[in-house]
């Protein structure tokens, strides 16, 4: 809140309403050990000015760094009419309506969303979102087991080429429920998704196949082979792809014979800015004859009894709805505040918008990637056609060179060093249509400064 309205008088007669003796009684049943007594540099009180001050002065400590990460999180131009609609009272202050038939236009944002959602995976169906990119490839994941009634296994495919991070939530969520995700290999020559690795599963009970679309190293699967390969196999097809990459790519309702099965990722590029990690927004969609198993919410269009347009929850499969051993997931987060925001942010682009960001992203990141294999000790890892982000490696170790970058005021990408060892020293790094020439040159030079310190050392 901008401000907090209530006076100590109004506290006090709230709490002689309530019968506490003070705030502190509102919270007993937190044992005095779990408590926090004190907050490490928070002063006790300050004035409205006093408090304006501090935060503008602990925001500027954090800097404003140039930033070539991605890895599943973006800093894409965010036009000032998508917040400036989105935190009017009306929706900032009803975010997540539980009765959503109570709210019109709660409902038919969600429509919107769910239409737009539809229309760039090519799938039928859309829900109401998710809560980030992480857990809704873990919904997914459950969502292919309950739709795959022929495939007893619960084995889900898990390309190494996945978003680490996302594979992590989605084993978190989805182990102590039965589920089998096993790892396909990487190509460590093509940065995609060992064909032999895969081939070793044929003729197995495999329930479904992930294909990220781009991958995490910014590589292109073979999503048409990829796909022929599990229709082939007798598994479902769940794409994990970058939303603004549909723009200019084949669409997963489209890919192989007959499209993918389930289509997920996050809408975080939409209108979300970069928040520390979150909130971010996922989505999901899928076709037609396995919504019966989708989580969450759809919000649908229809007419009253005199005819007249409206809209109304058509499936709420949640906890809230029905009884806990039906439902499909407890999901009702995010199905409000950001999804709106993506919804505007969409609505602006529009598809000829959308388009235009896509080909920028392209463009900068094989910029970025010209301007740095230019540099002595860089080289791509990996050959053939990128989207948004791609791997380098170094001569040294990624961990010390980003740190050097940082220090001057640039995010100089991902360490990959963790998640990936047998690449060697290399990152991540990523470009979107916020990056300029000027911007890529900056970095370049204060690349090639920082390896050249440590080559003299």
């Amino acid at each position: 809140m901008p401000y907090i309205p209530h006076t100590q008088d109004d506290v006090g007669v709230m709490l002689e309403r309530i019968g506490a003796a003070s705030i502190d009684d509102l919270f007993d049943e937190i044992p005095q050990a779990l408590r926090v007594g004190a907050l490490a540099g928070v002063p006790d009180a300050l004035s409205e000015m006093e408090v304006s001050r501090l935060a503008a002065e602990r925001a500027a400590a954090d800097g404003r760094p140039l930033n070539f990460i991605g890895a599943g999180a973006y800093e894409h131009h965010i036009p000032a009419p998508v917040w400036a609609l989105v935190t009017r009272g009306e929706i900032y202050s009803a975010y997540t309506p539980y009765q959503a038939e109570a709210s019109q236009g709660t409902l038919q944002i969600m429509y919107e969303y769910q239409s737009m959602i539809a229309g760039l995976t090519g799938m039928d169906v859309s829900n109401a979102s998710l809560y980030d990119g992480a857990s809704a490839l873990a919904e997914a994941c459950l969502m292919a087991v309950r739709a795959h009634r022929r495939s007893t296994s619960a084995r889900i495919l898990l390309p190494e080429t996945v978003n680490p991070a996302w594979r992590h939530v989605a084993r978190a969520i989805t182990e102590g429920q039965g589920l089998r995700l096993e790892t396909v290999a990487c190509d460590p020559a093509t940065g995609r998704i060992d064909p032999h690795a895969l081939a070793a599963h044929a003729g197995e009970d495999v329930t479904a196949l992930v294909v990220p679309q781009p991958n995490f190293f910014g590589q292109l699967e073979d999503a048409d082979a990829l796909t022929r390969w599990a229709r082939a196999n007798g598994a479902l097809v769940i794409a994990a792809v970058n939303p603004v990459s549909l723009a200019v790519m084949k669409p997963p309702g489209e890919w192989g014979d007959g499209g993918a099965d389930i289509a997920c990722g996050d809408a975080q590029p939409f209108g979300v800015p970069l928040s520390s990690g979150g909130p971010y927004v996922g989505f999901m969609a899928c076709r037609a004859e396995h919504v019966r198993q989708l989580p969450g919410r759809i919000a649908g269009r229809t007419v009253d009894v005199e005819g007249r347009p409206g809209f109304t929850l058509t499936l709420q499969a949640r906890e809230q709805h029905i009884r806990r051993a039906k439902a499909t997931s407890n999901i009702c987060t995010n199905q409000g505040l950001l999804m709106t925001a993506a919804t505007i942010h969409l609505a602006l682009l529009g598809p000829a918008g959308l388009e235009r960001v896509a080909r920028a992203c392209i463009a900068r990141t094989g910029e970025l990637v010209d301007a740095l294999t230019r540099l002595p000790g860089v080289q791509a890892a990996f050959p053939g056609p990128r989207f948004h982000e791609a791997v380098l490696r170094l001569e040294r170790p990624a961990g010390p060179v980003l740190e050097a970058l940082a220090a001057g005021g640039i995010a100089g990408g991902f360490d990959l060093a963790r998640d990936y060892p047998w690449l060697g020293d290399a990152l991540l790094v990523c470009a979107t249509e916020t990056r300029t020439t000027s911007d890529i040159e900056a970095y370049a030079r204060a690349l090639g400064a920082v390896l050249g310190r440590a080559a003299a050392a």
